[in-house]
C-alpha cells in the first residue's frame, strides 16, 4: 500500500525525535553513571593488585567474580580470593593436561614431559592449598616472619612448578604440545605471582611495623626468617633428627641389602613400603654395595630418612638423560618430594657421561630437607635444587655444566665443590639459578665450602674455563661466602646465559672469600654482580636467615652453621 507523501515525512520527524529522546536518556545515565563512586570492593582489590608484577590481569581476573571480590574488605581478603582463582586456574590445567596425556598422536618424549607437568601441577595445586591454609591462620600461631617465610616458600614452589613443566619440552623438536600448554602454564603462574607479590606487600609491611614498634629497622630482603639454630643446623630441625644425623647408632626402622641380608633388596622397595604421610621418622638404612636404579620418595611419602653405611660405601646409581629421551626433571637417579627428607653417608650417581647432556644424581622438591656427608657426582645438572627449602652439610658435589642448578631457597655450607672435565670446548658452569620472579624468596647460597678442580680437570684447567654460574632465569640469584675458591675459578668469575639476558636483574654476591680464584679485581661488571662488603646484607643468606633454619634444622641432628 502506497504511504501519502505528509505522512511519511510525520512519522521519519517521529523517529528522529525517538533516537534523540532516547540517545539524550542514555547519555543522562552515561554520565550519571560515571559520577558515581567506585564500588568499596574495587577499591580494595585494587589497593591490592597495584603491588604486583600484573595488575590489570590482577584486577580484572578478581572483578570477574564479584562474588568473591565483594566479600574482600581486607588485603588479606583479596589475597584468599586470588589464591581460590589459581586453584581453579591449576585445576583446568591440571585436566587440560590430562586430556592430552591420553592422545594417541602426542610424541613420545612429549608423553614423557606431560607425566612430569602432571606430577608438577599435582604438587602446584597441593602447595597452593597449604598456602590458603597458612594464611588461614595469618597473623596467629607463629611469628610473622614464620608465616611469611612459610607462605613465600609454598608460592616459590608453586610457580617454579610451571616453569619446569615448560622447561621439559626445550629439547623436543616436532610435535605442538608445548604450544597448546604454554598459555595455560603461564596464566596460572602470574595469578600466583599476583598472590606472592600481595603476600609479600602485608607481610613485610607488618613486620616492619612490628620492628618499629621494637625499635628495630626492617631489613630490605624478602628471604626466609628465623632459621637461627645450634651447631650450624637451621632450627626447623628437631632434636631427634640432630641426634639421627650426627648418632653413630641409628636404629633403622627398615634394612636395604642387596646381598638379600635385610628387610628389601632394592631402595625404591623400602620406600614403598614406608608409611605414608607419617609424622614420625622412618628411617631405611641402606647398607654398603651399588644400587643400580631409580628411586622416587614421593610427596606423600613423608619424613623418610637415607641412612646409608658412608659416601663411596652406598651408592645409588643411574643413567637417565636427556639424550636418551628422558626430561632433565625425569633423569634423576634419586629424586626426593615428600616433606622432611633426610640423607646421610651415601652417594648419589649417574653414571650418563659429559657427552649426553643433562643427568641429575639426586633432584629435590622436599621442604625442610637436609642432607649430610653425601656426594653427589654426575656431569651436567648433578644436583638439581628443584624448589623449596634444603640444607647440604658435609657434601661433595662433582660435575661439569649448570652442576648445581634449580630453583630453591639452598644453603651448601662446608661442602667441596668439584669441577670435573667437561667434553671438549664446553665450559663449566658451577651453579644455574631459577628464580623467575623477583618476588621469590629463592637462590644458591654457598658459605663456607671449597671450590676447586676435581682430579681430571686439575692437569688441563687451562683448556677448560671455569665459572661460578650464569643466570638461567632473569632474576637468578646465588651467592659465594667465606669460601676458599681456587684458581679454577676464571677471573671473570661468572658467565652470560645468553647475551644481555639477565645481566641487570640477577643478584650475585661474593663476600668475605679467600684462595687463588677469590680475587674480584677481574670480576664481571653487570649491574647485578656486586662484592657485598655489608655484614648485615651478607647475613640474609646465611642458614639463620635464608632458610629459616633455625626453625627446623636443629631437629634432624646434622650440624649447622646459623650465621657466620
Amino acid at each position: 500500500m502506497k504511504v501519502p507523501k505528509g505522512k511519511t515525512l510525520i512519522a521519519l520527524l517521529l523517529l528522529v525525535a525517538i533516537v534523540a529522546l532516547i540517545s539524550t536518556v542514555a547519555t543522562h545515565k552515561s554520565r550519571h553513571h560515571k559520577a558515581q563512586p567506585e564500588p568499596a570492593f574495587h577499591a580494595v582489590v585494587k589497593s591490592a593488585c597495584s603491588s604486583t608484577l600484573y595488575p590489570e590481569l590482577c584486577f580484572s581476573s578478581l572483578s570477574a567474580f564479584p562474588a568473591a571480590a565483594e566479600k574482600a574488605s581486607s588485603q588479606k581478603d583479596v589475597i584468599e580470593a586470588a589464591l581460590n582463582l589459581s586453584i581453579t586456574a591449576g585445576e583446568h590445567a591440571y585436566f587440560k593436561l590430562k586430556k592430552l596425556y591420553g592422545r594417541k598422536d602426542v610424541l613420545e618424549a612429549e608423553h614423557t614431559a606431560l607425566h612430569d607437568c602432571l606430577e608438577l601441577v599435582d604438587e602446584t595445586l597441593d602447595e597452593l592449598r597449604k598456602t590458603d591454609e597458612e594464611l588461614e591462620l595469618y597473623p596467629s600461631k607463629k611469628s610473622i616472619s614464620d608465616h611469611a617465610s612459610d607462605l613465600k616458600t609454598l608460592l616459590s614452589g608453586a610457580m617454579t612448578n610451571q616453569e619446569t613443566c615448560l622447561d621439559g619440552f626445550s629439547h623436543i623438536k616436532g610435535g605442538g604440545v608445548r604450544k597448546i600448554i604454554s598459555g595455560g602454564c603461564v596464566y596460572v603462574e602470574k595469578l600466583i605471582s599476583n598472590a606472592l607479590a600481595m603476600i609479600k606487600n602485608m607481610t613485610d609491611t607488618d613486620m616492619a611495623a612490628e620492628r618499629s614498634a621494637a625499635g628495630r629497622k626492617l631489613e630490605e630482603n624478602n628471604l626466609p626468617e628465623s632459621f637461627a639454630g645450634e651447631d650450624g643446623f637451621p632450627a626447623w630441625m628437631s632434636a631427634g633428627d640432630r641426634r639421627l644425623l650426627q648418632s653413630s647408632s641409628v636404629t633403622p626402622n627398615v634394612v636395604v641389602a642387596a646381598d638379600g641380608s635385610g628387610d628389601f633388596k632394592t631402595v625404591a622397595a623400602a620406600v614403598a613400603a614406608a608409611p605414608e604421610k607419617s609424622s614420625k621418622r622412618y628411617v631405611i638404612r641402606i647398607k654398603a654395595g651399588v644400587y643400580r636404579e631409580n628411586v622416587e620418595v614421593p610427596k606423600k611419602k613423608t619424613n623418610i630418612m637415607f641412612l646409608g653405611d658412608g659416601r663411596m660405601k652406598t651408592i645409588i646409581t643411574g643413567s637417565k638423560n636427556v639424550k636418551d629421551g628422558s626430561t632433565t626433571f625425569r633423569s634423576a637417579t634419586v629424586a626426593a618430594v615428600g616433606e622432611r627428607f633426610l640423607a646421610r653417608d651415601i652417594t648419589f650417581q649417574n653414571t650418563a657421561g659429559p657427552s649426553k647432556h643433562q643427568a641429575v644424581a639426586l633432584r629435590v622438591g622436599s621442604d625442610f630437607s637436609a642432607f649430610y656427608r653425601c656426594d653427589m657426582i654426575a656431569y651436567q645438572d648433578t644436583l638439581y635444587v628443584h624448589s623449596l627449602r634444603q640444607f647440604y652439610r658435609e657434601c661433595f658435589i662433582y660435575g661439569t655444566v649448570d652442576f648445581i642448578f634449580g630453583n630453591a631457597a639452598a644453603v651448601l655450607q662446608n661442602c667441596d665443590i668439584l669441577a670435573r672435565r667437561p667434553n671438549s670446548g664446553q665450559k663449566n658452569m658451577v651453579t644455574a639459578q631459577g628464580r623467575e620472579d623477583p618476588n621469590q624468596n629463592t637462590g644458591i647460597s654457598i658459605h663456607k665450602c671449597r671450590i676447586s678442580a676435581d682430579s681430571d680437570l686439575a692437569p688441563v684447567k687451562s683448556s677448560f674455563p671455569t665459572y661460578l654460574g650464569r643466570p638461567w632465569k632473569e632474576y637468578s640469584r646465588t651467592v659465594i661466602m667465606q669460601s676458599t675458591i681456587s684458581d679454577v675459578i676464571n677471573p671473570a668469575g661468572w658467565h652470560e646465559w645468553n647475551g644481555n639476558f639477565a645481566l641487570n636483574t640477577l643478584y650475585y654476591g661474593e663476600y668475605q672469600n679467600t684462595g687463588a680464584g677469590a680475587g674480584t679485581s677481574g670480576r664481571v661488571k653487570w649491574k647485578g654482580y656486586k662484592v657485598i662488603t655489608s655484614a648485615s646484607e651478607a647475613k640474609q643468606f646465611t642458614v639463620g636467615d635464608f632458610i629459616n633454619g633455625g626453625s627446623w634444622l636443629g631437629s634432624t641432628g646434622f650440624p649447622f652453621t646459623a650465621g657466620f
